[in-house]
């Protein structure tokens, strides 16, 4: 005996009042695919051994290290007397040295705010899975949109008096622009390697590099009302 094939679409969270689906399946996603259940071992164990080994191992480097380098710190603190330059620890500083240049409210809230917003958002947006060269495919576009993406930013910082937010982003658009002129074919080993870098590689690179020249800016170049000194005047 036979039943009725009834293939209605629609939407529903009830599976046993509708049991019959009908699923259409895009370019962008893959069928469900059954496999036989294979052995699953455990790995929790191993990986809180490796753990634990690497908390002790940096604790003993940690207490050699302090036998031998005292920590730099200053005098016991004095409510009537305020160091000049005040300095936040050493992983603030490249958001102190942004507030030399910005507003509070833009370097202390606005860009904190849009850096966490982003990191937020992006795992939500179609990701490049296959981690392809930004510039392989639709090259004139892509070329385009950098070209002016990278004047607005350049014009931006220079209105703004960011000379030291310049150099890591002229580093990073000239990496990309050896990256728009080559392909996976390019007798250079380098060419073929910035060629086959995504997007993802060159904003991280320019974050990384603007992080480590304004933090190397706000904790050596920096002297009493925030004033530019060089490391070796005192």
């Amino acid at each position: 005996m036979s039943t009725p094939k009834d293939f209605a679409a629609g939407i529903d969270s009830d599976q046993r009042r509708s049991p019959t689906r009908v699923v259409f399946v895009t370019r962008r996603t893959s069928a469900q695919v059954k496999v036989s259940r294979e052995d699953q071992v455990q790995t929790f164990p191993e990986v809180l051994f490796r753990a634990a080994l690497a908390i002790e191992l940096l604790a003993i480097l940690l207490v050699v290290f302090s036998l031998f380098f005292n920590a730099p710190l200053e005098g016991i603190a004095d409510p009537t007397h305020t160091p000049n330059p005040a300095k936040a620890p050493w992983y603030f500083l490249g958001l102190q040295e942004l507030l030399h240049y910005f507003p509070p409210v833009v370097a202390g809230v606005l860009v904190p705010t849009l850096l966490i917003v982003s990191l937020i958002v992006i795992p939500y947006f179609n990701i490049n899975i296959e981690a392809s060269g930004m510039f392989l495919k639709d090259r004139a576009r892509r070329k385009q949109i950098f070209y002016i993406a990278t004047a607005g930013m350049l014009i931006f910082l220079l209105l703004f008096h960011v000379y030291v937010a310049v150099a890591p982003t002229v580093i990073v658009a000239l990496g990309m622009v050896v990256a728009a002129h080559s392909t996976p074919e390019s007798p250079s080993q380098l060419r073929r390697y910035l060629a086959s870098k995504p997007l993802s590689y060159w904003i991280m690179t320019w974050f990384l590099l603007e992080l480590i020249v304004l933090t190397a800016v706000g904790t050596f170049f920096r002297g009493p009302g925030w004033s530019w000194v060089w490391p070796w005047r005192s």
